[in-house]
């Protein structure tokens, strides 16, 4: 298992390089300029901003840039300083990733909790009320962007109810309080996860429906074991290899939903740090939130691997 966690590392160098040169052709060549943030409207005429473009780097040809972004990654494991404040971009990323991580932590949680259980019962049910009730869910949840289901949320659960907090992750500022965190938290995770439950209850009630028509399942009946069990241990456990390749290959598309849901509940996230960013042209700061995430979606990849050989020990990772 080691030798296979190095090797995997190893061969995710090449793919995390090609992610940042890529990354930053798109984001150099991108209209706009960082310097647009020192211009002062109210000068009148044209300002030089030469100087300021010197002393940020960006007045050099791409290569050269990004030969310097490479050289203080490489060296020193520096994603460079930010163009708005001249803050370490990894002191500003470590200080928004908590906050990121908790989000999403929480809305993989919860859709887990909810989507597992759903899909499985769809299945034993299938055509049933319950499973139309649901597989209409699924198709809506979907559908639906998570920025439309936010502001809906934030309208009838914030402004009309009055039960939640409109934005921020906390209100006691002086001392850490539970449940102020807990309720700052709910609206932002439930939305992120609204779509998170609906896919994997859809992809768990197909697999769960697949794996019962197994000859194995047939012949548990056979012996006369109870449904329960027939479910729960011998069918459950296979069925969920397709939910865990989905959970990893959703972490890109749910760090990109964190985006919009951070900007909007004002969550103080690495999502909201690289909106902020875009804005500005804080190329540093994009670049080091595009690395993080790339690394993320590397990790997750691995980690589903390693999943693999628990949900199914036939799986031999040093062998692949």
């Amino acid at each position: 298992m080691t030798k296979y966690i190095i090797r995997r590392t190893l061969q995710a160098l090449p793919l995390l390089f090609i992610i940042s040169i890529i990354s930053f052709l798109l984001m150099t060549l991108a209209p706009g300029d960082p310097t647009a943030m020192y211009e002062n409207p109210e000068a009148g005429g044209e300002q030089d901003l030469s100087a300021i473009k010197e002393q940020l780097g960006v007045d050099q040809p791409i290569y050269i840039q990004y030969a310097k972004w490479l050289k203080l990654l490489v060296l020193e494991g520096n994603l460079g300083y930010s163009f708005q404040d001249g803050q370490p971009v990894m002191q500003k990323i470590v200080e928004r990733i908590p906050a990121t991580l908790l989000l999403m932590g929480t809305a993989i949680i919860i859709s887990l909790i909810l989507a597992i259980p759903i899909g499985v019962y769809s299945a034993v049910k299938k055509y049933s009320l319950f499973d139309y009730f649901f597989t209409f869910y699924s198709f809506l949840g979907i559908a639906v962007p998570s920025f439309f289901i936010a502001l809906m949320v934030i309208l009838f659960f914030s402004l009309k109810l009055s039960w939640f907090p409109v934005s921020g992750m906390r209100e006691n500022f002086d001392s850490f309080d539970l449940w102020d965190r807990v309720h700052h938290l709910i609206l932002p995770s439930l939305t992120l996860a609204f779509g998170l439950i609906a896919s994997k209850s859809r992809y768990m009630r197909s697999s769960m429906l697949e794996v019962i028509k197994q000859d194995y399942v047939r012949t548990a009946r056979a012996k006369g074991l109870s449904e329960g069990k027939v479910i729960f241990k011998h069918a459950l456990r296979n069925a969920l290899i397709p939910i865990i390749t989905i959970l990893a290959l959703q972490l890109p598309a749910l760090f990109g939903g964190a985006l919009f849901i951070e900007q909007l509940f004002a969550w103080p996230g690495m999502g909201r740090l690289t909106v902020n960013a875009i804005f500005i042209r804080d190329y540093q700061v994009i670049m080091g939130t595009t690395m993080i995430a790339g690394v993320m979606v590397v990790f997750s990849n691995l980690i589903a691997d390693i999943f693999y050989a628990v949900v199914d020990p036939r799986i031999q990772l040093g062998k692949n």
